[in-house]
């Protein structure tokens, strides 16, 4: 089952079940979006509302996180092409909230930023509160898996001695998350298939076995001294082939499209434009 957050004919955000091709209305969205707990499953699940097309839709990011957790080189492929060292504990840090948008919507590179690039993750949201987590525990309070773009300006990321994540990654728009969340019963998390496509080249291609953390080991981590929230976003990692380590190097361009597709998910798609 996937959740989404869609926008009406008259403008109002309202939540829907994805089926067949269609959405099937499930009310007015509250201002958290889709936090997928168990009760806000089984009541999408109940959900017989009006049915419209998912094609054309505007799909809003499904849920408003209170925290956006990202990990930073998680992929062996991507910290070698990257030239560091396998790290030995997770690689933490945040992106702002600001830097949410939706599928289909465009990303805007800030006039400033000479190095925007791409990284395609599978995202996990939380369906409940964990503290400390033991393995079970940290299973269990995974809600839905969704996608998102973890867009990276590498100018701003890279220019401080400390090489600096959060400002690079956080401008507007750079967090494009969607289309869905999708329920994360009986999904396998060490196994989710992940690619990355630009202007129709695929650049990424990577399954969850290749994480050198794995999701439910990136919660008991996490959760060590921070409250993880329901609704709560983490961005898992990128695999290798960013453009930032190609040669030559592919930064991202004015009428680009990127494409981003996790497994059980879908696709979430955002075209590229450069602030005027």
């Amino acid at each position: 089952m996937r959740a989404v957050r869609y926008e009406d004919s008259g403008g109002e955000t309202r939540l829907g079940r994805l089926e067949d091709g269609q959405i099937v209305d499930a009310g007015p969205a509250p201002a958290a979006g889709f936090v997928p707990t168990d009760e806000a499953w089984a009541e999408l699940e109940r959900a017989d509302g009006d049915r419209r097309p998912l094609e054309g839709a505007t799909l809003r990011h499904p849920v408003e996180p209170s925290k956006i957790i990202a990990i930073g080189l998680n992929y062996r492929d991507h910290a070698k092409e990257s030239e560091l060292d396998i790290p030995s504990v997770p690689v933490v840090f945040a992106k702002w909230s600001n830097a949410l948008t939706g599928h289909e919507a465009p990303i805007v590179i800030p006039r400033e930023e000479t190095r925007p690039d791409f990284e395609g993750e599978v995202a996990v949201v939380l369906g409940r509160r964990v503290y400390r987590a033991g393995e079970d525990e940290a299973r269990r309070s995974v809600g839905g898996i969704s996608v998102m773009h973890d867009v990276s300006g590498r100018r701003a990321q890279l220019e401080t001695p400390l090489r600096q994540f959060t400002l690079g990654k956080s401008f507007d728009t750079f967090a494009p998350f969607g289309p869905a969340i999708a329920r994360a019963d009986g999904v396998d998390l060490t196994d989710i298939d992940i690619t990355t496509a630009v202007s129709g080249e695929q650049m990424q291609s990577s399954n969850t076995r290749n994480l050198i953390f794995p999701i439910v080991e990136l919660i008991q981590y996490l959760s060590r001294g921070m409250t993880l929230e329901p609704g709560d976003v983490i961005a898992t990692g990128t695999p290798g082939g960013v453009g930032d380590s190609r040669e030559p190097r592919r930064y991202l361009r004015e009428g680009d499209v990127v494409e981003v597709t996790v497994g059980g998910v879908g696709t979430l798609r955002n075209p590229v434009t450069f602030e005027q």
